[in-house]
């Protein structure tokens, strides 16, 4: 859609996974992949990531940063997510709107204040994120398992029904066959 509209946009990947599907269609707008292991996320990395996406904003290189990720609504449900982080969503309507004419002073000023937080934010925002894809990584497989043991457990039951059918068959065979000869006598 992106493209279409005649917009252009960069890829910076968080896993391997996710890399190789979009290196298909997008090879040419991958910028960098971070590596992430099979343990649970980290902040540090979630820093790591924000540090580079808010370089590349002061340096200009983009207007608009999005996150995409899998929320994980339960066991067998993960929603594709989109996130904006730069510029950030800000409700208007919250608590306290009432008290917009309120002036307050700021220890230390609002600038230093806002210099920590706003990056802080960025970093917690993907952290969040690797957390959410993370436990719908754990659910999807979870949900795997699951239902490879049901069909193991039906493959099992097909198969002591075909085995019990075939040993009957045989033992019935084996009675015609002495009936049979008892008879021939």
């Amino acid at each position: 859609a992106l493209t279409a509209d005649g917009k252009d946009f960069k890829i910076i990947c968080v896993g391997s996974k996710g890399r190789d599907q979009l290196r298909r269609q997008y090879a040419d707008k991958i910028l960098e992949t971070f590596p992430v292991g099979t343990k649970t996320p980290s902040f540090d990395q979630a820093h790591e990531i924000a540090e580079k996406v808010l370089a590349m904003f002061d340096n200009g290189e983009f207007d608009v940063a999005t996150l995409f990720f899998s929320h994980f609504h339960n066991v067998v449900t993960q929603v594709p997510t989109e996130h904006r982080l730069i510029p950030a969503d800000i409700d208007a309507g919250g608590e306290g709107a009432d008290l917009q004419g309120a002036v307050y002073e700021y220890e230390p000023d609002e600038e230093e204040i806002l210099a920590d937080l706003l990056p802080r934010n960025v970093a917690v925002q993907i952290f969040r994120g690797l957390l959410e894809n993370g436990a719908s990584e754990q659910g999807a497989r979870m949900s795997a398992m699951d239902n490879a043991t049901r069909n193991a457990g039906d493959m099992i039951d097909d198969l002591t029904v075909t085995y019990n059918r075939t040993r009957q068959a045989q033992i019935t065979k084996e009675l015609i066959e002495i009936i049979s000869g008892a008879e021939a006598l």
